[in-house]
């Protein structure tokens, strides 16, 4: 995919990964279009993009169809076009025993990380068609659920489980019908990832708000950082912008369905579940239900 003076939209693209991928597109000189729930974060991620009418902002919520429809609305409006739409918005609830889970914990997490990517795909995609130019959608996953969940996330891993799925059907409909785009997942990896993941109670709705306390303390990246200071240790911290180029690299890749480092090594993970699942055995997992 040519990706110079074509359009980017990056959902979550205020922080973290989406940020960083807005700077790896930009720099392939496109022209991008920040889209984040927090107002002051839009604005102060334009303000550090720093490309003038390279760059446009749009407070956006995922979980709404109007407000992702208005997205829309404002990219044609102000560029005339999407070429990459990168659903990447996504949010996780506390580790717990599926039981010990609340209903607003999965209507909040599948709200953002899976039906944010329908709403995405619903409001753009029949657009991108109908223009008949070269496109793509690059959906954000997880390794945890798209390849194997972590026993203990089973809400943010169900859901990242579901994106997979997702794009795996839209890449294949989208040959199938002969249009001229094409769908891929992200799996962030390469280590630990400085995103706004770790405080995504910041952004959660009152309205969503867990029925009962949470069973356990947030894990922020202070925290993170303490614990392994004490136990003096360093972190294996993934650069992002690092992962971001890996993924950009990768969309000059038609073929290209899977984005991630050191893709290969999910092969043996993928084969042992498989071999398990064959055997109509539960797939082991190293590490236990809570992680």
């Amino acid at each position: 995919m040519e990706l110079a003076g074509r359009v980017a939209v990056v959902t979550g693209g205020a922080g973290g990964i989406g940020l960083a991928l807005c700077r790896a597109l930009l720099a392939e000189g496109m022209r991008v279009v920040v889209a984040d729930l927090v107002p002051d974060g839009v604005d102060v991620a334009v303000a550090e993009l720093g490309a003038g009418e390279q760059v446009l902002g749009v407070v956006t919520d995922v979980t709404s169809p109007e407000s992702v429809e208005a997205l829309a609305d404002a990219t044609w409006a102000r560029f005339d076009g999407c070429h990459l739409l990168c659903n990447n918005a996504g949010v996780g609830a506390p580790a717990a025993n599926v039981w010990e889970t609340t209903v607003n914990d999965w209507r909040w997490v599948h709200g953002v990380n899976v039906m944010g990517v329908v709403h995405g795909i619903l409001a753009f995609v029949p657009r991108m068609i109908a223009s008949g130019e070269p496109g793509h959608v690059l959906n954000t996953s997880s390794g945890d659920g798209g390849i194997e969940p972590l026993p203990g996330a089973s809400v943010y891993a169900s859901s990242k489980a579901a994106v997979s799925t997702l794009t795996e059907c839209l890449a294949q409909q989208l040959r199938a019908e002969g249009t001229a785009l094409r769908a891929s997942i992200f799996y962030p990896s390469g280590g630990l990832l400085r995103t706004g993941l770790w405080e995504s109670d910041r952004t959660r709705p009152a309205e969503l708000a867990r029925e009962r306390p949470r069973p356990t303390e947030p894990m922020t990246v202070a925290r993170l950082e303490a614990m392994a200071e004490e136990q003096g240790f360093d972190l294996p911290w993934q650069d992002l912008d690092e992962l971001a180029r890996v993924v950009v690299a990768g969309l000059a890749d038609d073929d290209r369905f899977i984005h991630m480092i050191d893709r290969g090594s999910i092969g043996p993970t993928l084969h042992g579940r498989a071999d398990a699942l064959a055997a109509g055995r539960l797939p082991e997992h190293e590490k236990g239900p809570l992680g």
